[in-house]
C-alpha cells in the first residue's frame, strides 16, 4: 500500500504544473540572483579563460585545475583524480544530514574547430582546437551555479549538501560513465546539469545510446610491386569489414545509426600497409539493441581479418546509455527558467548575430534567444551524450540556454564564436541561476524528491541492473592523440 501511494503521489506531481511558489519564495530567487551577479565576472573569466586555452578529452588538465580551484577558494571540499581519471573530480559542500544535489560540469573541447570571438570564420593562429559544444560555458557556469546555491546554503542554514562534478571526455570518451562505474553518483538524490544552445528550454528528451570502438587491423608490409604477394594489407582488412558493415545496414532495426572514419589507411600507395585503425560508432535508443548491434560488426571485423590474411584488435572508447528523462524534474526546472532574469542583447551583440547569421543556410529569428520553448517530455533526440549513464543511476534533469546565435549548430565553428564573447555568458548566466534555483527549491521541497525518486524506479522497472556500455575497461585517457575534426 505505501508503494502504490508513493507512485499515485508520483503520477498527480508529474502531470500537473508544479506550484513552486511555496517551496521557494520571491525572496530567495531574488537572493540568489544576487549571488549569480556578484560572481558573473569571475564566472566569466572563467570561460573566456578556458576557450582561449582549449583542451580534447581527458587533457583537461589546466581545464579541471582552474575549475576545482576556485570551488576550494569557495569553502568546497576537492577530490581530484576520481574514477582513475586525473581530470575528473567532485567538489563537495555542506553534509549528508539532508538532500544531496549534484551538479555537473563538462570541460572538454573539440579538435580541428579552432576560431576567433568574430562573426565571420576566421581561425587563430597557433590554435587548431575550439569549444564548438560550448563546454567552456558549460564548465563555469556549473561552477557558478553550484558557488550561488553554497552561498544560500551558508546564509540560510540550509541542510544538505551540493556537489560539482568536474566530468572530462564527454565528446566521444564517456567520462561520465566510468564516475558512475566508479559509484561516485551512489548517494545522489538528484542531478542537474546544462547545456549552451541556440534556444531557452527545460523539455526533457531522450537520447540515443552509443558505442564507439577503434578497430586496428595487422598485416604484413610488402612493396606493393616488387612483391605483393608477400604482403597481406591491413587496409584490406578495414575495407573489407567497411563493406561488410555497410551491407548490414539493411538488416538493422529502424533508429540505428553507423558511422567511422579511417584514422590510418597506410603511409604511402607503394607500400602494402601493415597497419590501418577505423573509428566507429553505433547508435540506437535502446542500449541493449546497441550492444547487439556492435557484436555483429565485432564478427564483421573477425571475418574481414579472417579473410584478407590480417588479425585485428579492438578497443572500446566509449559506451553510453540514453538519456532516462524526469518529468517531474523538468516540470520544476521549466518553472525555475521561466522565473529566471531573461537574457537580453546590447545593439553590439545584435550586429554581432546578425552578421554571424550570414554565414548560416537556415536563418532562424533573433528572438528565439530571448523567449523559452514550450515544455515537453519524453521525445528523441537524434545525439548521444554520457549525461545517459548519470540519467539511470540517479534522477536527472537538465535545461538549454541560448549561449549561441538562433540557428547555430552544435559543433561548428559559429558555436566557438559565439562561445568566446558576451553572447555565450549571457546564456551561461541564465543556466546559472536556473541550476541555483532548481536546487534550492528541491532542497526545500523534500516531497518533489520523492515523487522524482518514484518516477525514476518505475521508469527503471524493478529488473534493471546497470551494466556499463564500456565494459570493465579503463578509461581511454589517449583516446584522441591523433585526433581528427568530427
Amino acid at each position: 500500500m505505501k508503494t502504490l501511494l508513493t507512485l499515485t503521489t508520483a503520477l498527480l506531481l508529474s502531470t500537473a504544473t508544479l506550484s513552486l511558489a511555496g517551496p521557494l519564495s520571491p525572496e530567495a530567487r531574488t537572493q540568489i540572483a544576487s549571488y549569480v551577479d556578484q560572481l558573473t565576472p569571475r564566472i566569466n573569466e572563467i570561460a573566456h579563460d578556458i576557450w582561449l586555452h582549449p583542451e580534447l578529452g581527458y587533457k583537461e588538465l589546466n581545464t579541471s585545475k582552474l575549475l576545482a580551484g576556485e570551488l576550494e577558494k569557495h569553502g568546497f571540499k576537492v577530490e581530484t583524480g576520481v574514477a582513475d581519471i586525473p581530470t575528473a573530480f567532485v567538489a563537495s559542500f555542506g553534509d549528508k544530514d539532508g538532500p544531496v544535489i549534484a551538479i555537473m560540469a563538462e570541460m572538454d573541447a573539440l579538435p580541428g574547430f579552432s576560431q576567433d570571438a568574430q562573426p565571420t570564420k576566421e581561425a587563430i593562429d597557433g590554435l587548431a582546437d575550439g569549444h564548438a559544444c560550448g563546454h567552456n560555458l558549460f564548465g563555469a557556469g556549473s561552477v557558478g551555479a553550484a558557488i550561488a546555491i553554497s552561498e544560500w546554503m551558508t546564509a540560510n542554514n540550509i541542510k544538505g549538501q551540493v556537489r560539482l562534478y568536474g566530468t572530462p571526455a564527454e565528446e566521444g570518451g564517456s567520462g561520465k560513465v566510468y564516475m558512475v562505474r566508479a559509484g561516485l553518483f551512489d548517494d545522489v538524490d538528484i542531478t542537474l546539469h546544462w547545456h549552451p544552445g541556440s534556444s531557452n528550454g527545460a523539455w526533457q528528451d531522450k537520447s540515443l545510446a552509443n558505442i564507439s570502438a577503434k578497430f586496428r587491423f595487422h598485416g604484413v608490409s610488402a612493396h606493393a610491386a616488387l612483391a605483393p604477394e608477400k604482403g597481406r594489407s591491413a587496409l584490406d582488412g578495414i575495407e573489407a569489414m567497411d563493406y561488410m558493415v555497410n551491407m548490414m545496414r539493411e538488416h538493422v532495426p529502424e533508429k540505428t545509426r553507423i558511422h567511422y572514419v579511417i584514422t590510418n589507411g597506410g603511409k604511402a600507395p607503394n607500400v602494402v600497409p601493415d597497419f590501418a585503425e577505423s573509428y566507429l560508432y553505433v547508435r540506437h535508443p535502446d542500449p541493449k539493441m546497441v550492444s547487439e548491434i556492435f557484436e555483429r560488426i565485432e564478427k564483421a571485423a573477425e571475418g574481414a581479418a579472417l579473410g584478407t590474411g590480417t588479425t585485428v584488435d579492438v578497443e572500446r572508447i566509449g559506451g553510453v546509455y540514453s538519456l532516462l528523462p524526469n518529468d517531474t524534474l523538468g516540470r520544476v526546472m521549466d518553472e525555475n527558467l521561466r522565473a529566471a532574469r531573461p537574457i537580453e542583447w546590447t545593439a553590439e551583440e545584435t550586429a554581432f548575430a546578425t552578421t554571424l547569421q550570414d554565414s548560416m543556410k537556415k536563418k532562424k529569428d533573433l528572438s528565439e534567444a530571448f523567449s523559452i520553448e514550450d515544455y515537453d517530455f519524453g521525445f528523441e533526440g537524434s545525439y548521444s551524450t554520457d549525461v545517459g549513464d548519470v540519467s539511470w543511476a540517479t534522477p536527472t534533469v537538465g535545461l538549454g540556454t541560448a549561449s549561441w546565435v538562433p540557428g547555430t549548430p552544435a559543433h561548428s565553428w559559429q558555436a566557438v564564436a559565439a562561445s568566446g564573447m558576451s553572447i555565450g555568458e549571457k546564456g551561461m548566466r541564465l543556466a546559472e541561476e536556473t541550476l541555483a534555483t532548481t536546487a534550492a527549491t528541491l532542497f526545500q521541497s523534500p516531497d518533489v524528491i520523492t515523487a522524482a525518486k518514484a518516477e525514476f524506479d518505475k521508469a527503471r522497472g524493478d529488473d534493471f541492473k546497470y551494466l556499463p556500455l564500456v565494459g570493465s575497461q579503463k578509461p581511454p585517457l589517449n583516446y584522441r592523440d591523433g585526433a581528427v575534426i568530427e
